[in-house]
């Protein structure tokens, strides 16, 4: 849910949502998880960014250029608002891929090249 700003005295109709402007859910759209409006960044991995690569909201943006500011501190912020929910979507995409690296095992590429690392060298020494 997005939050809106409540302010006493305000009727409900003259309230702006706040993060509103930045964050969607759409469903089919980014797994129909909470993300950047007009990107597929998703708020989960702006607080990985933030949260386990230590980046701030302006190297994160630095890095990603085509985000602003605003987006990044709103993600934060809906972030912060769900992270139960968002932490639990994170752990489950982590052993979705653990679960994908053990099920392929080494890729073709890997397998090649450790099938030509293990013949012998034709090249006698000397």
């Amino acid at each position: 849910m997005i939050q809106n700003a409540t302010i006493p005295g305000t009727p409900a109709s003259e309230v702006v949502p706040i993060v509103g402007e930045f964050i969607g859910i759409r469903p089919g759209y980014c797994g129909g998880k909470p993300h950047i409006l007009g990107h597929r960044v998703k708020v989960q991995h702006i607080a990985i960014w933030h949260e386990r690569q230590g980046m701030n909201a302006e190297e994160i943006v630095a890095t990603y250029p085509t985000l602003s500011l605003p987006a990044v501190y709103a993600a934060l912020a809906y972030y912060h608002s769900h992270r139960v929910e968002i932490d639990a979507d994170i752990a489950a995409d982590e052993r979705f891929a653990e679960e994908m690296k053990a099920k392929s095992g080494p890729s073709k590429l890997q397998a090649k090249l450790a099938e030509l690392h293990a013949q012998n060298d034709p090249i006698s020494p000397g």
